[in-house]
């Protein structure tokens, strides 16, 4: 049998995963990914490295993350190579004030993180069910946590305060930031690039769904958009970003919206979905751009966010080496990123055309600070955190 670490990403409607050959000590080897599908039709499908679909199947309607599991254990026993889990490790949102390393979870450590779910409670739940699924059926299966907050942990006291009571600060309402696992993997290839960005000033941008931006010193943290939640900083898919708290204070006197109804206009209804009125999707938003305003006008207002908030991680630097774009939209909008370089030609950015419509992965270019378009790979940053911690397999 193939030893194997399966990766997880549990949402609400959806289980991702990525299966990495355990054997050996070096660097973990991508062999599998896929996801499942939990809406009105629940269904997996699996492809190889290369993205070539090799199993899909459609499973039973309201199918939720237990069928899931069954099903992509079964798979995996069931497979021509035999796989048999070494390990499991979980992306988790938030690791809170004490977690800012991975950790093998226990029963201890998985009622901690369940006494985090206020602060994260649209991802933290999700991303625990799995943990407490496996852990009831197989009670000696090593399960790791890796948190999106702990690359954030080490950031200076003043980019982490609130101008709250101190007794709110030491009982936890600070700003944590999220992402980490992203941010983390790219600071870990910038030599691969030029070293001159692994031990810069660099302002990563990881723009999708979920959207913000980072600013890092010689592979550290310094400064990051999200604060307390991840609802925070840039408007985001279906995400609000920065808003003046006074607005929720008004929505829940004025218009007697509850609490609930302010989380999901805050979570789902707001970002490029509320403002455009037609999706949260950028390809599509683009798309329609010429003919809807509206479409125009959300796509507009995500870039001048993304050029403001740059410009506060430039001061927190004190001034900037190279900029970096990830995730979907990072990797894939050209457009986006010629606007945001456009719009931050103050600082020095001199585009280079043909090399961004080609996706980099250097996009500008003369003596300035240079872009770079970099791949994210938050599923490998857990991979490796696995073989660190339970060592050569097989």
């Amino acid at each position: 049998m193939t030893p194997v670490f399966l990766v997880l990403n549990s949402g609400s409607s959806s289980l991702k995963f990525e299966v990495f050959d355990a054997k050996g000590n070096g660097e973990p080897r991508r062999i599998r990914r896929g996801q499942f599908e939990l809406d009105s039709k629940p269904r997996f499908k699996a492809t190889n490295p290369e993205g070539e679909v090799i199993a899909q199947s459609r499973l039973c309607d309201g199918a939720g993350h237990q069928q899931a599991l069954d099903h992509l254990l079964s798979w995996l026993r069931e497979h021509d190579d035999a796989f048999s889990l070494a390990g499991v490790g979980h992306r988790v949102v938030h690791g809170g004030q004490n977690y800012c390393e991975p950790v093998k979870v226990d029963e201890p450590t998985l009622a901690a993180l369940e006494r985090l779910v206020p602060l994260a409670p649209l991802h933290q739940p999700h991303n625990l069910e799995p943990i407490r699924i496996l852990d009831r059926q197989y009670p000696r299966l090593v399960q790791i946590a890796c948190f999106d907050t702990a690359f954030h942990h080490r950031q200076p006291q003043l980019a982490r305060l609130f101008a709250l009571p101190r007794s709110m600060s030491e009982s936890g309402i600070r700003r944590y930031g999220f992402h980490g696992l992203s941010y983390a993997f790219l600071a870990s290839v910038f030599g691969r690039y030029d070293e001159l960005i692994a031990k810069g000033r660099v302002v990563a941008a990881h723009l999708g769904n979920g959207a913000s931006l980072c600013a890092i010193e010689n592979g550290a943290s310094v400064a990051t958009t999200m604060g307390f939640s991840a609802l925070d900083g840039l408007p985001m898919g279906t995400r609000c970003g920065s808003l003046d708290p006074a607005v929720v204070l008004y929505l829940m006197r004025e218009t007697k919206l509850s609490v609930d109804e302010v989380e999901g206009l805050l979570y789902t209804q707001s970002g490029l979905l509320g403002v455009s009125g037609i999706s949260n999707d950028m390809r599509e938003l683009r798309a329609q751009a010429s003919s809807q305003p509206s479409a125009q006008l959300a796509i507009d207002l995500f870039v001048y966010r993304i050029c403001r908030e740059l410009g506060s991680l430039i001061a927190a630097l004190g001034g900037i080496d190279a900029l970096v774009f990830t995730a979907g939209i990072g990797e894939n909008d050209a457009a986006t990123r010629a606007e945001v370089l456009r719009g931050s030609a103050w600082a020095g950015f001199e585009l280079d055309p043909s090399a961004n419509e080609k996706g980099g992965p250097k996009i500008t270019r003369g003596s300035g600070p240079s872009a770079w378009v970099i791949p994210t790979d938050e599923e490998l940053m857990i991979a490796r955190a696995m073989r660190r911690m339970i060592g050569e397999v097989g």
